[in-house]
């Protein structure tokens, strides 16, 4: 089956969560994201939470629940704030998803979660392309999403590429959890 196929009977059977960690489509990039370190990984995620942040901020310009989640997620990995408080902002980051009806936007905010919750372990990391892939098919429907969601997927592995090459341009500190 591919993974239109796949995506398609997810759609029928009304899921709101369109790949999972099953999904055939997403197998690579799981295998990619276990070889890489902690710290690559979090710079990653940093990246497309950025990105995704910039996405809900122009339909929700008052809404700071994801910035916030992402800035302490920052401040988590570098060891200036501890995990609780964290983990709260990007809870709060959840709990904006269940405020709002359009389901793309809703994907976007647990895409931003999951990204900011790499620093917690860098197993989550797959939980961003699960809800970003999501959002972009719920953005251009089942018959016009192919070339955008392959286009995405290939951004994902270039951005692990890039992270890699640059992860001692980093400009702040890691709390030591982030050196293992």
């Amino acid at each position: 089956m591919n993974w239109i196929d796949e995506v398609s009977a997810k759609l029928k059977k009304k899921n709101q969560v369109l790949f999972s960690k099953n999904s055939e489509y997403i197998q690579d990039l799981i295998i990619l994201f276990e070889a890489q370190s902690h710290r690559v990984m979090a710079l990653w995620a940093f990246d497309f939470a950025s990105e995704s942040i910039a996405k809900l901020e122009e339909k929700y310009p008052e809404e700071k629940r994801p910035r916030e989640a992402l800035e302490a997620a920052k401040n988590w990995a570098s060891g200036k704030i501890k995990m609780r408080l964290a983990q709260r902002k990007i809870l709060d980051c959840h709990a904006f998803a269940k405020e709002i009806d359009n389901k793309e936007d809703i994907a976007i905010c647990h895409s931003i979660g999951q990204a900011c919750a790499v620093v917690h372990t860098a197993g989550h990391a797959i939980g961003y392309p699960i809800y970003d892939l999501t959002a972009i098919i719920y953005k251009y429907g089942i018959e016009n999403c192919k070339d955008a969601v392959e286009k995405r997927k290939q951004e994902y592995i270039e951005k692990i590429t890039y992270c890699n090459e640059h992860l001692c341009d980093y400009q702040d500190t890691w709390a030591d959890f982030m050196l293992k």
